[in-house]
């Protein structure tokens, strides 16, 4: 499927390493490393890439259960920024969450990252609380809510 001219697919594990070069080049220290990915992967996660001219430009992370979806992670590589990656990658993600049933998806964003934050409200997120400490840095985070 193209939406805004990425190609979204599912992931395949030879997309590994432009994952984790989209991934350290978004969250630098606080990047997951690539055994995570892999094992979101094998558990059956819903992992989508954005793909451009055959590259990876971004990819969702995102798992449910019990009718509840959770968006794990999603970003963009720099030069794919702000050209619809996201709003595709997004899109994409939350029509599979409804396919497989879940009826609310949460996420978890850094309370100092407003721009995250005003990316997720128009698709329905709603700040719900602050989660004290919550990344490994020590900082809070705002645990985001969507009905669906």
């Amino acid at each position: 499927m193209a939406s805004g001219g990425f190609r979204i697919r599912p992931f395949r594990p030879a997309d590994l390493p432009e994952v984790l070069a989209v991934e350290r080049s978004s969250f630098r220290g606080d990047a997951y490393p690539g055994s995570l990915f892999l094992d979101y992967f094998r558990r059956g996660a819903l992992f989508l890439i954005a793909e451009a001219g055959g590259a990876v430009a971004g990819y969702s992370l995102a798992r449910t259960g019990a009718g509840r979806g959770e968006l794990v992670s999603i970003a963009v590589a720099p030069p794919h920024r702000r050209a619809g990656a996201g709003r595709a990658l997004l899109e994409a993600t939350l029509r599979r969450l409804r396919r497989r049933g879940a009826r609310r998806v949460s996420l978890m964003v850094k309370t100092t990252n407003a721009a995250a934050q005003r990316f997720y409200e128009p698709f329905g997120f709603r700040r719900v609380r602050r989660v004290r400490g919550y990344y490994e840095d020590g900082s809070d985070g705002f645990l985001m809510l969507r009905e669906a």
